[in-house]
């Protein structure tokens, strides 16, 4: 073991220290710009450095609450966090994260996690970044074009006449309270077997589905990410025993520094130009997991590590 290696024993190996303060430093850094809990990005770099899967995605779920923390606190500041919109996406948030770990439990038992995780984050990383950087770059060439319009991003349909309306009045919105539960439902379910935040579920759904101003999403979407991932870090310790501490902690401490910096940065870039940096992003981690998916193992007969 180096001097800056640190044993990580329940992921069963050692990594370098400074590697994995950068690493969360980097993906704080992201969750302050974009409002998303970067766990889409940390839990595939977790594993392509040789974490396994299943304590990746447990270890990531308890990163993204200190960065997603100091990210809201930030916002809220500058009185960008709607907190009734994020009240509601916690509610059905915390029964998506039970419902989530029941099933990462179920999947482990059956031996089909880890293809489970690949598959999952490569199909939706690349159908989000694609409908992301389709609808950013039209945003940009209208804003360029002289006389160009500009027009909503959302459109009314089924799902704005849903029952038990609400009036959030910092978004300027009038739509069914189920929207928001549901959509928080969802990012349970995938902070558990994902070990992400949802921020890149969420972000979009916020635009484009429920209609929120760009400048209120970022805030509103790391305050739910706040509970939601602490809640999954708790259960996925008790039921499944997957949680690192000392990994977590140490992406922790360089989440929180970068998550800072990020808010800081990400009020001055234009919304198309968030969406595009985030679609971007989301496409170039989906396209190394298909390629770790499908390219040649160096050792195509061998089903154990080759020892050094």
């Amino acid at each position: 073991m180096g001097i800056l290696e640190v044993y990580l024993p329940i992921a069963g190996i050692s990594l370098d220290v400074v590697g994995l303060l950068l690493l969360g430093a980097a993906v704080g850094f992201l969750s302050g710009v974009l409002g998303v809990g970067g766990g889409f990005l940390l839990t595939p770099l977790l594993i392509f450095i040789g974490v396994p899967s299943p304590v990746a995605v447990a270890s990531s779920a308890n990163q993204l609450v200190g960065a997603s923390l100091t990210g809201a606190l930030a916002y809220w500041r500058r009185g960008g966090v709607d907190f009734l919109m994020g009240v509601l996406m916690l509610a059905g948030g915390l029964a998506g994260s039970a419902a989530g770990v029941w099933l990462f439990a179920l999947l482990r038992r059956s031996g089909q996690i880890e293809l489970v995780i690949s598959l999952s984050y490569a199909a939706l990383l690349a159908v989000l970044g694609t409908l992301m950087l389709i609808e950013s770059s039209g945003a940009w060439l209208r804003r360029r074009r002289p006389g160009g319009q500009r027009h909503k991003l959302h459109q009314h349909n089924w799902l704005h006449g849903l029952p038990l309306k609400l009036r959030f009045r910092r978004s300027k919105l009038y739509i069914s309270a189920l929207l928001p539960i549901l959509l928080g439902f969802l990012v349970g379910v995938l902070s558990a077997v994902m070990g992400v935040g949802g921020g890149f579920i969420t972000v979009p759904a916020m635009i484009y589905l429920l209609g929120m101003p760009t400048a209120m999403v970022p805030g509103t979407s790391l305050f739910q990410i706040i509970f939601v991932t602490a809640a999954v870090t708790i259960l996925q310790a008790v039921a499944n025993n997957t949680v690192d501490v000392v990994l977590a902690l140490i992406l922790l401490l360089g989440g929180v520094i970068g998550a800072q910096l990020g808010s800081r940065w990400g009020a001055k870039l234009r919304g198309e130009e968030l969406r595009a940096l985030l679609a971007i992003i989301l496409l170039a981690v989906a396209a190394k997991l298909v390629f770790d998916l499908t390219a040649r193992p160096a050792f195509p007969f061998s089903i154990a590590p080759v020892e050094p």
